[in-house]
């Protein structure tokens, strides 16, 4: 292994490791509401983005970027929508974790490279093996079975899938350096988050600056906490395979898994088992599915 593709798995790690331990950092605010948060989030990171674009020498490749978005309108009406998708994945997250459902965030996680699968079929005609349609079969029984064992839907595990995987399918069609266009998603809707802001500190209903010296930072780091795992994992993609990629993005749910049963003593049935149970059978399948000979199972490469 080289040096470049050590540092690449350091950096995917890392960046993977990080978001495992984002249920802690939003617990040490929940007594803010999720969408204030999420205000904070997209000012924040707007902010350490210009930040870390002017300290990287990068403010001339925005500019370039802005002058070509205004001569090719695509690109920003498709990173306006991956701002709204990423936004939405956020609040879900946020709500999820501060209101006791840490372990249902688990599993949309988890269930997230199955979805992105189902989306590029259908929207970029993608072709699946019959290994992938068993292993999206699988993690559909595994919804189904907390479905109808609860009597509802687990939206917050299908609404963080869906969003996330939208996100990936919108990014996948824009080609734009990753600093510059999580600047874009971010200032896309910054000035709604900062008018909320503004809102609610007049109002005398906001958290910032009003609680607590050590609550101030905390709503302020969201801003960095959001921007470099992201960093890590945009230098990180760069030097390894995409099945190394794959095989580390479980790390996160599976660390939010543990963090949900054994510090937060969220309850975690036998039903629940039985339909992680599945889950965890179909990303066996999927995951095992990308090491068979290609020639044999005619399949094409799925990004």
């Amino acid at each position: 292994m080289g040096n470049n593709q050590k540092s690449g798995v350091l950096y995917t790690f890392f960046a993977y490791f990080l978001w495992g331990l984002f249920p802690i950092y939003w617990k040490m605010i929940e007594q803010v509401p999720a969408i204030e948060i999420l205000a904070h989030r997209i000012f924040w990171s707007f902010i350490f983005m210009i930040i870390l674009l002017a300290f990287l020498r990068k403010m001339g490749d925005l500019k370039t970027s802005i002058k070509e978005g205004v001569r090719h309108p695509r690109t920003p009406l498709l990173l306006l929508l991956a701002s709204v998708l990423v936004s939405g994945n956020w609040f879900i997250y946020i709500w999820a974790v501060n209101n006791g459902h840490v372990i249902e965030t688990s599993m949309g996680y988890y269930i997230n490279p199955l979805v992105s699968i189902l989306l590029g079929m259908v929207f970029l005609k993608e072709k699946l093996n019959r290994w992938q349609c068993l292993a999206f079969l699988l993690a559909a029984c595994g919804v189904a079975i907390q479905t109808f064992s609860y009597g509802h839907i687990p939206w917050i595990a299908i609404g963080l899938a869906l969003t996330f995987g939208f996100y990936g399918l919108v990014k996948k069609k824009v080609d734009i350096d990753a600093f510059i266009g999580l600047t874009f998603e971010t200032f896309f809707v910054m000035p709604v988050a900062l008018l909320y802001l503004l809102v609610i500190q007049v109002k005398g209903t906001a958290s910032f600056a009003t609680v607590s010296p050590g609550l101030t930072v905390l709503l302020i780091g969201t801003g960095v906490v959001t921007a470099i795992p992201l960093i890590c994992f945009a230098q990180g993609a760069r030097s390894i395979s995409l099945t190394m990629i794959g095989f580390f993005q479980y790390l996160t749910p599976t660390m939010t898994l543990i963090m949900g049963i054994a510090f937060f003593k969220e309850p975690f049935t036998h039903v629940q088992l039985l339909s992680f149970a599945f889950i965890w059978l179909a990303l066996i399948v999927f995951s095992v599915s990308g090491f068979l000979p290609k020639k044999k199972i005619h399949v094409e490469e799925v990004a």
